[in-house]
Formats: C-alpha cells, sequence, structure tokens
C-alpha cells in the first residue's frame, strides 16, 4: 500500500516549487486541512536529514493555502514567516504541515502552524499573511 492510501493522503501534482518537491499531499481532518510530503533522498542536506528549506517550503505552503481558504479564496502572499526547527525528519518519513488562523486585520492574516514528521512534532512556524486585491 502507498502512503496515500494509508493515511486517505490525496496527490497533488502543482507547478513551480513545489512540484520539485512533490507530489504534494492533502487531507482534510476535523480541525481542518493537512498538507503532506513524502521524504526522498532529494529533500536531504549534506548531512542526511531533511533540508531546512524543504520544511520551511512545505509550511508555507500549508500557512498560505489555509489562509487563502479562509479569505474565501482570494490569493495571499506571505510577508512573514518565522520557523523554530525543533528535531530532525529523516527519508522515508511523512511531513504533514497543519494550520490556523489566529487573527486577522485589514488584508493581513496571522497564523500559527506545526509540522509533523509522522507524528512527531519538528517544526513551529507563525506567519503574516497579506491578502491580494482582486484583479
Amino acid at each position: 500500500m502507498s502512503v496515500c492510501e494509508i493515511a486517505n493522503w490525496r496527490e497533488h501534482h502543482p507547478s513551480g516549487l513545489m512540484s520539485a518537491l512533490g507530489p504534494l499531499l492533502s487531507r482534510r481532518e476535523a480541525t481542518g486541512w493537512v498538507y503532506g510530503l513524502r521524504i526522498d533522498d532529494r529533500h536531504l542536506n549534506q548531512a542526511g536529514m531533511v533540508h531546512g528549506g524543504t520544511l520551511t517550503a512545505l509550511l508555507d505552503h500549508a500557512l498560505s493555502t489555509i489562509a487563502w481558504e479562509h479569505a474565501g479564496r482570494t490569493p495571499c502572499v506571505t510577508v512573514q514567516l518565522n520557523t523554530s526547527f525543533l528535531r530532525s525528519a529523516k527519508p522515508g518519513q511523512t511531513l504533514s504541515a497543519r494550520g490556523v488562523v489566529t487573527h486577522g486585520s485589514g488584508s493581513m492574516l496571522f497564523l500559527d502552524g506545526t509540522l509533523h514528521a509522522d507524528e512527531q512534532l519538528i517544526a513551529t512556524g507563525q506567519a503574516i499573511m497579506k491578502r491580494l486585491a482582486p484583479r
């Protein structure tokens, strides 16, 4: 069985940076959407652990998508993303990113996020996203 079948993940093949990291995974949980990535050798740094850029890219993607949905599917861009790395992740693990909008003010949304490798917390993040005006 694939990771998608085991964990009820839906597989996506987006364009842009996430296409180089993906396939991207998603699933709906009671508290909202979760975004995932199955780790393989291309995600590693020289120490054999998942590169911090991979972790940050997934967290940024998840939080911006959560902001987009919260904003009525209005595009949102990252103004600031603070990431705290707590533990490392290894090949074969599945990363899962979750987030929640904690506050909104004008065009700005404030979010908190977590990143797990399998079920272990490995990073947290706080983001400020800006809703873009419709074209």
